[in-house]
């Protein structure tokens, strides 16, 4: 008796396993993820900086947004970082914004990260990942252009050199 029991509770476990795999594999290679594209409204969100401040991406209609999501850990991120520094210099006069999000790192890794390269944009921490899911983020570093009427122009994932910053800041400049 002991015995059927145990192979009945061994058995329904093993269905609810199955069961769970392959649910898993069904959502993750079945369930196509909205991802945001050239030509969609880009999705408002409000995250913080190192120092509290909020900036929610509505703010920032009338200028072109340069949206870069990227982590400390990232060598392609941490390679075009300095590029984003200097053309922001050039840009910002112009109507064109960086936002760099960070994706659920700490504070401290950040902000050597930020001090470490003297970034003068803006950088907003997504502590829970919301706004990299929400934007269906693939691999880092990932830029959105979006224009000045808040609509993604393109979504560019790659490392990009400084002439590619250039030429992107200028398709968004409004």
């Amino acid at each position: 008796m002991k015995k059927k029991k145990r192979l009945l509770m061994r058995s329904i476990i093993l269905i609810l396993l199955i069961s769970a795999l392959g649910y898993t594999l069904y959502s993750n290679f079945f369930v196509s993820k909205e991802r945001v594209r050239a030509g969609s409204e880009a999705p408002n969100f409000l995250l913080k900086d190192l120092e509290g401040n909020e900036h929610q991406l509505s703010d920032y209609k009338g200028k072109g947004v340069f949206l870069n999501f990227w982590g400390t850990w990232c060598e392609p991120c941490e390679r075009e970082m300095p590029y984003m520094n200097k053309q922001y210099q050039m840009y910002k006069d112009q109507g064109v914004e960086v936002l760099a999000v960070n994706i659920a790192e700490s504070d401290l890794a950040v902000s050597t990260f930020v001090n470490k390269y003297d970034l003068s944009f803006p950088v907003v921490l997504d502590k829970q990942s919301q706004v990299f899911k929400a934007y269906g983020v693939g691999k880092l570093p990932a830029t959105y252009l979006i224009d000045s009427d808040g609509k993604v122009v393109d979504v560019i994932t790659g490392t990009l050199t400084e002439r590619m910053i250039q030429e992107y800041m200028e398709q968004i400049k409004p």
